[in-house]
Parts: C-alpha cells; sequence; structure tokens
C-alpha cells in the first residue's frame, strides 16, 4: 500500500471519530431509572393548618409505569413526585423493590384525601406497604417530606385525577 492510500485511511479513521464519536456518546447519556415518564404536572396539597403544598409531579397511569414507578431511581428532588392513577378506589398495596432512596408513600382516595401515610419505607424491601382504606391515588415523595411539611391523614389532594383538582 503505497503513503497516499495510507493518508487517506487516516484521514478518514480521522474524521468517523470526530463525526460519529459525539453523536455515538450522546446516545448513551442518559440512563433510563433516572428518565421522566411523563410530563411534570402540578399538584398541590391543603394542609389542616392551612398550609399549601406544591410539588411537580410525574403521572403513572397505565400498567408498566405503575409496576416501574421510582424503581433505579438515586434521588428525587424535595418539591417532586410521581402520582399513580388507578382509574378507580380500591385497596392498595406497593413494595421498594429496586428503589435505591427512602420515600414516602402517601394513599389518596377517590375525593381527594390523604387515607393513610407510609414514611421513611425502606429502599430494596419486598416487604408489603399497604393503604390503610381505598385509594383512587398515590403519591410517592422523598422520605421524610410528609413530616417535614406536617402532610397528615386528612389533608386534601388537589390534581385533575381527582374531583373539584
Amino acid at each position: 500500500m503505497n503513503n497516499r492510500m495510507r493518508f487517506g485511511r487516516a484521514i478518514l479513521a480521522t474524521l468517523v471519530i470526530f463525526v460519529a464519536g459525539p453523536s455515538l456518546a450522546a446516545c448513551k447519556a442518559t440512563p433510563p431509572a433516572e428518565t421522566l415518564i411523563s410530563p411534570l404536572e402540578p399538584l398541590s396539597i391543603e394542609t389542616a393548618a392551612g398550609k399549601t403544598i406544591r410539588f411537580q409531579v410525574e403521572i403513572a397511569d397505565d400498567d408498566r409505569e405503575r409496576q416501574n414507578g421510582l424503581m433505579y431511581r438515586k434521588s428525587l428532588a424535595p418539591d417532586r413526585g410521581m402520582l399513580f392513577d388507578f382509574g378507580q378506589a380500591g385497596p392498595r398495596s406497593f413494595w421498594m423493590k429496586n428503589t435505591y432512596i427512602p420515600l414516602d408513600i402517601l394513599y389518596i382516595d377517590a375525593d381527594g384525601y390523604i387515607v393513610s401515610i407510609a414514611a421513611m419505607t425502606e429502599p430494596l424491601s419486598e416487604a408489603p406497604v399497604p393503604s390503610r382504606g381505598p385509594a383512587l391515588g398515590v403519591l410517592e415523595i422523598a422520605g421524610g417530606r410528609a413530616g417535614e411539611l406536617g402532610i397528615r391523614p386528612g389533608d386534601r389532594v388537589r390534581h385533575r385525577i381527582f374531583p373539584n383538582g
């Protein structure tokens, strides 16, 4: 092979690295576990003490989204959460399998009132975490936030999936 052909191949290889390299790296930039499952929506909680607390939530409203929930996430901002919409009220039970961070799980009845709260759930646990009454929706927020913010059973959740939301 002559020097001219070697030089041409070297230039071609260099172009491939500079042009295709960044594109290939960009394909791997966001791990799937940290990807939002839906656009964020506003949700507010009105406490018995008269405070209104606002969150931005992802909506899990199909079987696959509800099954995966916040699994594999390594963090959750204090003003973020995931709202699970079941379409009808019923007994609910969650677990923390493959969930790396502690969560507060708020079970919400068909009228938008918090039925029960499971605070600081244990990461990676497969133990069931049941509601204490029928729930239409379930809100997961960062572990400890409900206590910090004074959120209690009986408080009202405002979101489009609940009446007067």
